[in-house]
């Protein structure tokens, strides 16, 4: 779930953004939160169980 998060921040606010300096980025992060959080959704998983265990991802090994 983190990773996805990340991704999604990554993906949405930072690839398209140009920042100054670190102090820029870190605000430009907080206002994407912020604006995240104005309207929280849940993460439903869409994959079966067992393609989720099988790990049949990029990697294909099942991760404990």
């Amino acid at each position: 779930m983190v990773e996805r998060w990340f991704r999604e921040i990554t993906d949405k606010r930072i690839r398209r953004g140009t920042f100054r300096n670190v102090p820029a980025l870190i605000e430009a992060i907080k206002n994407y939160i912020d604006n995240h959080n104005q309207n929280p959704q849940v993460f439903v998983w869409t994959a079966p169980v067992a393609q989720i265990q099988s790990g049949s991802g990029k990697t294909g090994q099942v991760h404990k």
